[in-house]
């Protein structure tokens, strides 16, 4: 019997891009303790919580194949998340301008069934413009990007933001990469085509 796909994860974000694969799923809201741990590094941050979401979805889906996902917005070693409000979003936008951000994403595909878990780490490199508080204040006015670490969608009106994208999936950045998702969807016998 094909084991059920559960997206753990309530962004509406990630769902939209799963739903792209045209694959039947359901979610699940993982409610993981996304606190970091003394001395992690982002990267190891991003890859534990993707594993931890899986793991938390796993209670209620035992049989199931199992996404998780978390990204962090880092420059220099300083973790920029959802900032929430309007204040703290000018804020990020303005520490970042002229920067080169690692947005690290986290996946997990875990097979509840075997326990088997395979985690991958994908990097995007993104490179704000210099930009001025009237262009900060403008575009937040337009897309309030509160729930999106480092403040802008790459998806929308952020783009405007920068002034350029290195990584290996566009889709990464929007916070599910779907290249690698669907090789390690393959490689557990649930083939996208």
């Amino acid at each position: 019997m094909p084991q059920k796909l559960i997206l753990a994860s309530t962004s509406p974000y990630r769902r939209e891009l799963l739903s792209r694969l045209g694959l039947a799923f359901d979610v699940a809201n993982p409610q993981t303790d996304e606190s970091p741990i003394f001395g992690e590094s982002p990267e190891s941050m991003a890859l534990r919580l993707s594993e931890a979401k899986a793991r938390a979805a796993a209670q209620a889906y035992p049989d199931a194949l199992i996404i998780g996902s978390d990204q962090v917005a880092t420059v220099n070693g300083n973790i920029y998340g959802k900032p929430g409000t309007h204040e703290r979003a000018v804020k990020q936008l303005r520490e970042l301008s002229g920067k080169t951000v690692n947005f690290f994403t986290g996946l997990c595909l875990l097979n509840a069934r075997t326990g088997e878990a395979e985690v991958r780490g994908i990097p995007t490199l993104v490179t704000f413009r210099e930009l001025t508080d009237s262009e900060i204040d403008n575009y937040l006015r337009r897309e309030p990007a509160y729930n999106c670490a480092g403040s802008a969608k790459s998806e929308g009106l952020g783009i405007a933001l920068m002034s350029s994208m290195r990584g290996d999936d566009p889709n990464a950045l929007v916070g599910l990469p779907l290249i690698a998702l669907c090789d390690m969807l393959r490689k557990q016998s649930l083939g996208v085509l």
